[in-house]
């Protein structure tokens, strides 16, 4: 299973819109504050209500600033991974779309209001194990052993509970910090190389 944002894409798609169509001010204010005073949904419902564009807007300035990461397209023909992303279907799809790509996803909804958007999430559950709805339901839903690749904050409790990880970034930080086990990996050329072998 493979996380979306930062992992499979270079560049957080949330994140992009909500700088270029969404307030500035409340990002900064709140990025921070996910598992102190905002949980990871309180403060995605905060950003997406700021946004001030059209889906079409949205998709066409992801499409053209929002590359994959190398080895992406190889990847997914060879292993064809479950994304599970705490985005959205209507920012991830056209991006996989873009690269010929059908994967199953298991994601939010972005949903427009009279007044701009709304985040309907695809998991309201509480965790039993984080005590917030995040993705290990998701990912442990079919009861098979499960190997996962994440790089952020959304991916913590996830990545405790699979059998074998791929981390970077914030997720490989945690988990050193935690003494969990993971490994490293740069792209998706490299990623297929190892779980080859």
């Amino acid at each position: 299973m493979l996380d979306w944002d930062g992992t499979v894409t270079e560049r957080d798609t949330l994140v992009a819109v909500v700088l270029r169509f969404g307030d500035k001010a409340v990002f900064d204010r709140l990025d921070g504050e996910i598992g102190r005073t905002q949980t990871q949904h309180q403060v995605i419902a905060a950003e997406v209500a700021t946004l001030d564009a059209t889906l079409a807007e949205m998709t066409e300035y992801l499409l053209d600033t929002v590359p994959v990461r190398a080895g992406f397209r190889e990847l997914a023909a060879c292993h064809q991974p479950t994304i599970v992303s705490a985005g959205f279907h209507e920012l991830i799809e056209p991006l996989l779309a873009r690269e010929g790509i059908e994967l199953d996803v298991h994601a939010n909804r972005l949903e427009p209001t009279g007044a701009g958007w709304r985040a309907v999430f695809s998991d309201t559950r509480p965790c039993p194990v984080c005590g917030e709805a995040c993705k290990r339901g998701a990912m442990l839903a079919g009861g098979a052993p499960v190997t996962f690749v994440g790089d952020g904050v959304s991916d913590y409790c996830a990545a405790l509970g699979a059998d074998r990880v791929f981390a970077r970034d914030w997720l490989a930080d945690w988990l050193d910090e935690r003494g969990a086990p993971y490994e490293s990996w740069h792209d998706f050329h490299e990623l297929a190389r190892t779980i080859a072998s």
